[in-house]
This record gives structure tokens, sequence and C-alpha cells, in this order.
């Protein structure tokens, strides 16, 4: 997509994008673009409204953002628009920058406008979106120049849209070869170097504790590595993401809700994403991330419930669950990367629990850290682009729940409760007591239904959030 910024609208043909803010029913005095009067009877601004006026060869259309609009809200006003209303650019258009919009509104209204172009019928025949066309241009009007702003935007959303791809894809696609490919190419494109552990070298490494997992699956499992090493980088971040490619829950097999567990890999999406828009943007931080990627199947050779696994770290494990298996394969992913690579801050995203959607239902992710600081900040740049969190605690009297009599330690407590902080406490026991380490159970947000399509779909949830994080580290 190319941009360009234009000063008045003379002679111009097309398509004008105008964001409206609201005015009141009752108002008297229409709302005037262009020589387009609109009067409050038919359209005042007010929020998740648009209406559309032909007039000069022009298509105005007048876009309702509320009496006040915040990061999240805008971008999804403008995906609408542009998932909604396609027909209106398939000519030249014009975004109508508003002179009191800063840098973070832009760039959400820019975001949205892209993310409106993601189609989740990926083998199916569709017209591609204009905004998609190699020549296709956006104009901006505008009293000052957010062409670098545009381009941020851009970066952002291509991110996002590669991660909805990766976890909408299905899983005879999506495979961990496939995940492993993903991050090689993009790592070639974009400046990390990526290693990749196959199946006999996480065994001679010592990676069991991911390796039992996949042991009932057809496809080999990859134990990505990512490191992204700017010159005079300011800290060392890093990142690991839950990589279960489909989850049946193996021996403990799901008995609902298992044709939607393509999905377990957001975790894992949602780094890799991260990873391109971090090198992408060329933030000045090393960032390492990890990403143990298999699949949870069942065969003959399927690991069992009551075995006793070895793991990275050294630690026993008692498995009372197949089906918590995410916390296994994180637990090598969490001691590999605090053991080799020592990131001063560690961080981990993964559709772990059903009980986080069962706390915070689908409005937020469920964070974990003993790092008040890091918590705050966190939720700061989680809560500025709408990608919000809420903290759970991680206090010692959970810490029973993950102990066992024949193992150091057992991977399900047995309880109907507290499930998403015995899983954390789990996690943290692999950690060697980092101070700067925080959890993010993202089992509500990473996939579910919205306006924008028939089944639930991928967020991307996780993406902005990290990279904003770092940024403002």
């Amino acid at each position: 997509m190319k941009t360009k910024q234009i000063q008045n609208l003379d002679n111009f043909t097309g398509t004008i994008l105008i964001p409206v803010f609201e005015t009141t029913a009752k108002s008297i005095v229409p709302i005037e673009y262009h020589g387009v009067s609109v009067y409050s009877q038919v359209f005042y601004g007010k929020k998740d409204t648009h209406y559309l006026v032909e007039k000069y060869d022009c298509t105005h259309v007048f876009i309702g953002l509320g009496k006040d609009v915040d990061y999240k809200a805008l971008k999804t006003i403008f995906r609408r628009i542009s998932a909604k209303q396609k027909d209106v650019f398939n000519k030249n258009v014009v975004l109508a920058i508003p002179d009191e919009f800063n840098n973070n509104q832009v760039e959400a209204m820019i975001s949205g406008l892209i993310l409106g172009t993601y189609n989740l019928g990926h083998f199916k025949k569709t017209e591609t979106h204009a905004f998609l066309k190699p020549d296709f241009e956006l104009q901006y009007l505008a009293k000052s120049d957010f062409l670098e702003t545009i381009e941020r935007a851009v970066k952002i959303a291509n991110a996002q849209l590669e991660t909805f791809a990766l976890v909408d894809l299905p899983p005879n696609r999506v495979t961990p070869r496939y995940l492993a490919h993903w991050a090689t190419e993009t790592g070639k494109r974009n400046g990390f170097e990526v290693t990749v552990f196959g199946k006999e070298k996480s065994e001679h490494v010592g990676l069991h504790s991911f390796l039992s997992v996949g042991k009932g699956s057809a496809q080999e499992p990859q134990f990505i590595i990512m490191e992204y090493k700017p010159v005079a980088a300011k800290k060392h971040i890093g990142l690991v993401g839950k990589g279960i490619t489909f989850d049946t829950g193996g021996l403990n097999i799901k008995t609902a809700g298992m044709v939607q567990m393509k999905c377990d890999m957001a975790g894992a999406a949602a780094v890799l994403g991260a990873m391109q828009l971090i090198s992408d943007l060329k933030l000045p931080f090393q960032v390492t991330a990890i990403v143990p990627a298999c699949e949870n199947s069942v065969d003959a050779h399927s690991f069992l419930p009551s075995d006793v696994i070895q793991s990275y770290a050294g630690h026993s494990i008692e498995i009372i669950d197949t089906d918590a298996e995410g916390r296994l394969i994180l637990a090598d992913g969490l001691s590999y990367l605090i053991r080799n690579y020592k990131p001063e801050i560690v961080l981990d995203l993964a559709t772990l629990t059903g009980s986080v959607v069962g706390t915070l239902g689908y409005e937020c992710a469920g964070l974990f850290t003993n790092n008040e600081g890091l918590s705050k900040k966190l939720q700061e740049s989680g809560n500025a682009i709408g990608e919000r969190m809420w903290q759970l605690p991680l206090w010692d009297a959970y810490t029973p729940d993950i102990e066992s009599e024949i193992a150091d330690v057992k991977n399900y407590s047995g309880k109907p409760v507290a499930g998403a902080i015995s899983a954390a406490k789990f996690l943290e026991f692999f950690t060697d007591k980092h101070n700067s380490w925080a959890h993010l159970d993202i089992a509500g947000v990473a996939f579910g239904d919205s306006e924008f399509a028939k089944t639930k779909h991928a967020t991307a949830y996780g993406v902005h959030l990290i990279t904003n994080f770092i940024e403002n580290l």
C-alpha cells in the first residue's frame, strides 16, 4: 500500500473517509464537510454508525466516533468500515484526519483499515481487497505530516494479519514444521537469527518434558529459537510462546470443543508476530524468543496419566492429566531460555487454561507475576492499546496444588478451582526464581467471536502488547 499526503480536495474524485465526533441527536447545526451537509435526524456521529453521501463524484463516508474514543474502539470502527464497505475502496481513497488527532489515533485508524482486509476464507476463491493490491494508494488530508506514523501502523497491522493466519489456518497446514519454516523465512527477511531443534537434537539437549507431549503425534516436534540482536541494545527481553499446533487432550482426551483446538498455538503465534514487528520496527532492544512447537495427539506412544517424566531443568514431573500439556512444553522453554540466554525480563504467553476464562471471561488475559513494577508496566502497555490483562495471585498458599508425592512436581492439581493459578505456579517452578518473569494466560482473548466472522477466529492478542511494552521500557 502506498501513501501520500494531500493539501486539499480540489479536483478529487473517489471516496472520502470523514471521522466525526458525536454532536447530539437534536442538533440543529448539520455536520458539514466538502460542501456536504448531514443533519442530525440521519447522522450525528454516534459511535459505531456511519453514513454515505454521493456528491461531486465522491462517496463521502461519515464515520461516527462517539463523544470520546480510545485506541481499541477507533481501530475497530475503521476495521468495520474496511471490512463491510469494501466497494468504497475500489477507487481513489482519501482519509480526512481531524486536526485534533494525535499519532496514536492515526495509528489506530490505519491499523483498523488494514485489519479489515482480513478474510477467513483461506481456501475459498475470494476477491482481493483493494487495500492489498500493489497499486493501491491511500491519500490523507491533514495539517501535520503523519507519514511515519502511517508506515508504523502498516507494520503493526501486517504482523497482526500474519498472526491471524497462523492461528486460523487448519492444523494439517500449521504443523510444528510450518511454524519453524515461518520463523526461519521471517528471520531471513527481517534480520533475526533462527535455530530449530528437531526431535533428535531436542533429545540430545535434554528437552524431555517438551518431547513427552509430542510422543503421540506423527508430526515431529520443533523447538524454535529466535534471536534479535541489534547493535547497542538497551535491554534483553526473553519471550516464550506455547506452540501446541493441535490439542486432542492426549489420552485424557477432550470431550468437547476439540474442533477449536487449532488455536492452542496462539501464544506461539503472538510471539512469532511480535518478533516480526519488533524486527520490522528495528527496536533497539535484544529479544530472544522460544517457541516449543508440537502436537498433543493420541497413539500407542502417547505419554500416560501417572507417568513420571524428566525436564530440561532436571526436575521430575508426575503426569496427572495429559490435557495439562501446555505447561510441560513451556517448562522446558522457560528453563532453556533462562539458563542459556539470561534475559533481564521474561514473558510467556499461552492459551493455558479454561479456568482463566471462567475467572475473567473474554475481556482480558490473566497476568501472573511477583514483580509489581513489571505488572504495572504490562498493564499500562496493554490498556493503552486495548489489550487488557488483570493480575491474579501467585501466593505460596497455592504451592500444595502442584506438590507430588512421587516426583518433584505434578502437572495438574486435580481440583476444579484455581486452575489458572496452579498452572502459573507450575511454570514459576521452572523459572529458577527469576525476579522479572510474567506469565500471561490468554485463553479467553486469543481466539473468539466478533462481528468480523461467523465462526471463532484469531485476535492476534499479544503482538502489539509485547511490542508496546518493550518500546516503553
